[in-house]
């Protein structure tokens, strides 16, 4: 058993994260602001509510817990907001990793896996995207964290840190037995705000640009089911675990189910799951939004042995079973 601290674990895919590694039988710390994140998803351990770039608290945490590996997924994620207010996501996302690292550093704490996205890589050269497709992200989100996956690199490089970047395609879906799922505040992501239209919660659903070089002329997505995030999360950090040398390391893991989903294509399985018809309306391209982003996943089959296990329909089902009949208050 080893202990994790989970910053952002009070949020999505850290309390599926925190769930998963208690589940393991690891020993989970929950440090969150709370700032996006709910009280009520840090069930699996005890709670230190404190910000990101407190490195004093970071740093108390990290020796009161005897912390053997952080899993960092505290930040600012919403890639409209990043191309509106670049310097909240720098301060949060940037800032608050060197705090991160920095705490660590002083704790004595020296792996450490890295809530990263495919939002680094950008425009597509090929699809699908692996490991080694160059990194050009198209707007601040990303660059925030290709820039801590470089701190990583050189951290790893100069004293020897175990680092894991593990890149998230689409995150959806939900742990609804358990009491977890998408609550963000405001909610941005194209399946909640589909099944909040279909349940009279929000007016319709947009479909953000019809004239991408794509199969139907929308954006392409590969969609993820949070628990299957989750799943090779715990196998990084035991992969880390297991590796006793003092040599530091980087290792980068693409997490997508290899399969991509035009909005049309997204909306018609919508439909068929819910049996409901969706009043969608096309609206003008957000800026920052790359054509297709689809995940070339092998790296993570044959070092994590992790394979995506949850269709699209069950990532769905899973949705809308959370927020038809666990989360009565998605806007609360």
């Amino acid at each position: 058993m080893a202990t994790i601290l989970i910053t952002g674990g009070a949020g999505y895919v850290g309390s599926h994260c925190a769930l998963a590694l208690h589940a393991a039988g690891h020993r989970v710390v929950v440090y969150d602001n709370l700032s996006n994140g709910h009280r009520a998803f840090a069930k699996f351990g005890p709670l230190i509510e404190a910000d990101l770039r407190d490195q004093a608290a970071l740093t108390q945490a990290l020796r009161d817990h005897q912390v053997d590996v952080v899993l960092h997924c505290a930040a600012l994620i919403e890639v409209g907001e990043s191309v509106i207010n670049p310097a909240a996501f720098y301060s949060v996302n940037v800032a608050g990793s060197v705090a991160l690292l920095a705490a660590m550093a002083a704790a004595g704490v020296g792996r450490i896996a890295f809530s990263s996205t495919c939002a680094t890589f950008g425009a597509p050269a090929y699809l699908p995207l692996d490991e080694t497709h160059p990194q050009a992200p198209l707007n601040p989100y990303g660059w925030t964290k290709l820039m801590v996956e470089r701190m990583l690199r050189d951290h790893a490089d100069a004293h020897g840190l175990k680092a894991t970047a593990l890149r998230y395609f689409n995150a959806a879906g939900a742990a609804f037995e358990d009491g977890l799922g998408e609550r963000h505040q405001p909610e941005t992501h194209a399946i909640p705000l589909a099944l909040f239209a279909l349940m009279g919660r929000r007016q319709g659903f947009k479909i953000f640009g019809d004239d991408y070089n794509t199969r139907d002329g929308t954006c392409v997505r590969d969609y993820i089911h949070v628990r299957d995030l989750a799943d090779a999360h715990v196998r990084a950090i035991e992969r880390m675990l297991a590796d006793t040398s003092t040599a530091g390391q980087f290792e980068d893991f693409n997490l997508g189910a290899g399969e991509g989903v035009t909005v049309k294509e997204l909306i018609a399985a919508i439909e068929r799951v819910s049996g409901q018809s969706l009043n969608a309306a096309i609206a003008p391209r957000r800026p920052g939004d790359a054509p297709a982003l689809i995940a070339n996943a092998a790296k993570a089959a044959t070092l994590l042995g992790w394979r995506a296990a949850r269709d699209l329909d069950a990532i769905i089902s899973s949705a809308w079973r959370w927020h038809t009949e666990i989360e009565p208050h998605p806007f609360g």
